[in-house]
């Protein structure tokens, strides 16, 4: 159930010094309803298995499903790609951009494009598709800012993700790519969903607190229901959590967390609700490995920021 693995959030609002009127008692009512109900609707979503999610989220799901068939033919998944045509251009920008292509060869086959960069790196370019959608759609136009916050740190953690597993690890860059890129995909499907309720809308400080406290565990729902690998979900396990430092990263549950907080993480927005909550400073985001690393992880930050976007 939803609910076991998540860690406890208060939907209580902050009862300050000052007397509180009649009026912001109705308001604070209203407030811890709509969060209930919110979180309420997720855990019978996440349980039925019935997401929803905009129709541009449902296309490049649909073409993540066929990238998945190991039967499939390179054909095959490129006449499925091209039925999306914004998943296909960004295919295509990605597979001639100079991280694949080197040599300066352009292609405009979306076949020649899926054998330049690999299923996994087509897998990341439909999540990407899919997500940098939802953050667009009307729905969550009200959290534009912090939308956008999110889809940026999504970027700069698979991009940290993908140099810290080349230099460390024997995992596959590109999926250590897509793991980092769908991480927090929990936050941007709570995102999406609070933008449904009025009390929420309004009140971007308490989603933000809601999101930082909820999204681990609604993420893992949300992935598993999606059908992602259970390596993938696996590795997002916690990525918010602190752990003992991390010094040299060997799993790809181990890449998610540093690269997590070399992105930055969550510290910010759980800040927002805690008194002192997340302000300690990461041992990793001193050391001197990683930070070698930081001029290389900005290279793969605007390669893919300039792909994807």
């Amino acid at each position: 159930m939803l609910w076991e693995n998540c860690p406890h959030i208060d939907t209580q609002i902050p009862r300050h010094t000052m007397t509180m009127t009649p009026q912001d008692d109705k308001k604070a009512d209203a407030l811890k309803a709509q969060r209930f109900k919110m979180l309420e609707d997720i855990a019978k979503e996440l349980s039925a298995k019935d997401i929803s999610f905009p129709t541009c989220f449902d296309a490049a799901m649909n073409i993540r499903n066929a990238l998945r068939d190991p039967n499939v033919s390179l054909r095959q998944i490129a006449k499925t790609v091209t039925i999306e045509p914004l998943v296909a251009t960004k295919l295509l920008r990605v597979a001639n951009s100079v991280l694949h292509n080197p040599g300066g060869n352009q292609t405009v086959d979306v076949e020649s494009a899926l054998g330049r960069v690999g299923i996994e790196t087509a897998r990341s370019v439909a999540f990407a598709v899919a997500m940098d959608q939802l953050l667009r759609s009307k729905d969550v136009a009200v959290f534009g800012v912090m939308s956008k916050d999110l889809w940026t740190h999504s970027i700069r953690t698979a991009a940290a993700a993908r140099v810290l597993a080349a230099h460390f690890t024997k995992l596959n860059r590109d999926e250590a790519m897509i793991a980092g890129l769908v991480h927090d995909l929990g936050a941007f499907y709570m995102l999406y969903r609070a933008a449904q309720y009025e009390e929420l809308r309004i009140r971007p400080d308490s989603v933000k607190y809601l999101i930082a406290q909820w999204h681990e565990s609604i993420g893992e729902s949300l992935m598993s229901a999606l059908g992602l690998p259970d390596h993938i979900v696996e590795a997002t396990h916690d990525h918010d959590q602190r752990r003992a430092p991390v010094t040299a990263p060997r799993t790809l549950s181990e890449v998610i967390y540093v690269a997590n907080v070399l992105a930055g993480g969550m510290s910010e927005w759980a800040r927002q609700g805690a008194e002192g909550e997340g302000n300690e400073s990461h041992p990793e985001m001193a050391n001197p490995t990683y930070l070698a690393l930081n001029e290389e992880i900005e290279a793969s930050y605007q390669e893919l920021l300039g792909a994807l976007s």
